[in-house]
């Protein structure tokens, strides 16, 4: 522990890194924690933040007092957060020299805190590792650009591009687009290139001001950890450009969601090669078992994937996103689409996942599906070829309230991701949907208010 310290505190001093901004992952994927001069930081060896912060709504409310006393101590102690010297950021629009360090948490005896998203995610990775497996992920971030909004109530549209005119129609891959928001992405690459972020194309998406952004294959934890650096660096070079970005999975009536697409496979430690292909090259059948556990488990697992009421406005059939759990390979219309790769390079990709999931909640779901149907031999259904669309699979829950009932009843995801982390993520989720609930919309005051 002491070498990792000095290590961190080294590449702290060799930058002048004035202030640290120590982060955690909430459930609902808000970084929080605390801003630390550098020499307190290195004193203190890390932070210590109230456990109930895991448990926080997206509104900053709490879960109601049963289900808190029951999953935490009455007296509201603190978590021991410990920094990972392999999650240190620099925060380059930050005036003075200011880096972010992500942390574990843990308890007063050194257990790793249940509730902690990116322990969720390690608590997978270990399941693989014990089978002497290693996760490889890619994973693709849509986002839309947005003019600056301070009402909610007024729908969002698309911002001035160089041209000083809005997006109009459809824009699929369109490099002018794309061009019209450079000086903004120039900002970006640059600053995640400062941040080591394993950033690869820039795409533009369907939507107006929609876009998308695809990161290099890698570790499961380093990239979870950069998608949740990635999303801070997006809306800071978005408000430098007077603009705002947001990772809502459905913030336009009648364009397209934005997806957080999950490309996954497995290589074996010993050999180095991926167990998803067999000698001759054909699909292996721990990858056809791996795409029956996606099948089976992800309806168990949806709220990790769709986490918002908003989430499920993105299912809905030709509005570019997955209304099912079927595969087929290089089929864009199914949940589960297997791109054409080479074996080595052999994959799937899980297209449910909104752009609005924790990262580490997301990957260790979609990872956790895949295992199970590894380990249990899961069949998976026929391929489909041709449009997938019309096959909406009521496999999956169509709202945010059947999704949770049916996580919180399944044994097997108790089992696995532990009681405490079950009842604590369904009872924030359900939080925030009596807050939703209270809200009246703009729909209802248009077609309710002098017709009823």
């Amino acid at each position: 522990m002491s070498t990792k310290l000095d290590q961190l505190s080294s590449w702290l001093k060799e930058r002048k890194i004035t202030e640290v901004e120590c982060l955690v992952s909430d459930l609902t994927g808000i970084a929080r924690g605390k801003i630390s001069p550098t020499n307190k930081f290195l004193d203190e060896k890390g932070m210590r933040l109230p456990e109930s912060v895991l448990l926080q709504t997206v509104t900053g409310d709490y879960v109601e007092d049963d289900v808190y006393y029951d999953l935490l101590d009455p007296a509201d102690i603190d978590m021991f957060c410990r920094p990972d010297e392999n999650a240190v950021f620099i925060v380059p629009w930050a005036i003075e020299p200011t880096a972010q360090v992500i942390h574990d948490t843990y308890d007063k005896l050194g257990n790793p805190i249940e509730l902690s998203p990116r322990n969720i995610l390690k608590k997978v990775l270990r399941l693989y590792a014990e089978k002497g497996w290693q996760p490889i992920v890619a994973p693709e971030m849509e986002f839309y650009l947005t003019k600056r909004n301070s009402d909610p109530d007024f729908p969002l549209v698309a911002p001035m591009g160089r041209s000083g005119r809005p997006e109009t129609g459809r824009q699929s891959f369109s490099i002018d687009a794309a061009n019209e928001f450079d000086p903004l992405f120039e900002d970006m690459y640059d600053w995640c290139e400062l941040q080591g972020l394993d950033l690869d194309t820039l795409i533009h998406e369907e939507g107006p001001a929609q876009m998308e952004i695809n990161f290099r294959h890698g570790e499961a934890l380093h990239l979870a950890d950069q998608i949740l650096v990635f999303k801070r660096t997006m809306r800071e070079a978005a408000l430098k450009h007077d603009v705002a970005a947001t990772f809502m999975a459905k913030p336009i009536t009648d364009e397209p969601g934005s997806a957080m697409h999950l490309h996954q496979s497995i290589i074996d430690l010993k050999t180095g090669k991926n167990i998803f292909s067999n000698e001759d090259g054909s699909m292996s059948q721990l990858f056809m078992h791996h795409i029956g556990g996606l099948q089976k488990y992800i309806p168990e697992l949806l709220p990790l994937f769709a986490p918002n009421v908003n989430s499920f406005r993105r299912f809905l059939p030709d509005t570019s996103a997955p209304v099912n759990v079927e595969w087929g390979e290089e089929n864009r219309t199914v949940g589960l689409r297997v791109p054409d790769a080479t074996p080595q390079n052999r994959r799937v990709e899980n297209r449910l996942a909104g752009a609005d999931a924790n990262p580490y909640l997301a990957l260790a779901a979609s990872l956790l599906c895949g295992y199970i149907g590894m380990v249990e031999g899961i069949e998976p259904s026929a391929p489909v070829v041709g449009r997938g669309y019309e096959r909406r699979n009521l496999r999956l829950p169509l709202t945010l309230e059947a999704a949770l009932e049916r996580m919180e009843t399944c044994q097997v995801v108790e089992q696995y991701l532990g009681h405490k982390f079950v009842s604590g993520y369904v009872a924030v989720k359900r939080a925030e949907h009596e807050n939703f609930k209270r809200v009246i919309s703009s729909w209802e005051r248009e077609f309710l208010l002098l017709s009823v």
